[in-house]
């Protein structure tokens, strides 16, 4: 999505418990989604977790791609 003018800027952060990535829509903000790995969580609620710019959890799981469902949607436009 930085590709296609969404996003701005992305940052990765790695922590020995957790791995982020960040889109920003301006590099001046706090990120727009954080996508976060935590393996520690694989076998309860899921390694991948996506929040929106306040912190609130979006979705869970245990599969990637699910996860990133409600982004790829944005993409998504009807051509006319």
């Amino acid at each position: 999505m930085v590709a296609a003018g969404h996003w701005k800027d992305y940052g990765l952060g790695f922590d020995p418990d957790v791995a982020t990535f960040a889109a920003y829509r301006r590099h001046s903000e706090r990120p727009e989604v954080r996508i976060e790995k935590r393996p520690a969580l694989r076998l309860k609620q899921g390694a991948f977790a996506l929040f929106n710019e306040h912190g609130l959890v979006l979705k869970r799981g245990h599969d990637l791609a699910n996860v990133l469902a409600p982004l790829e949607r944005r993409l998504m436009r009807l051509v006319g």
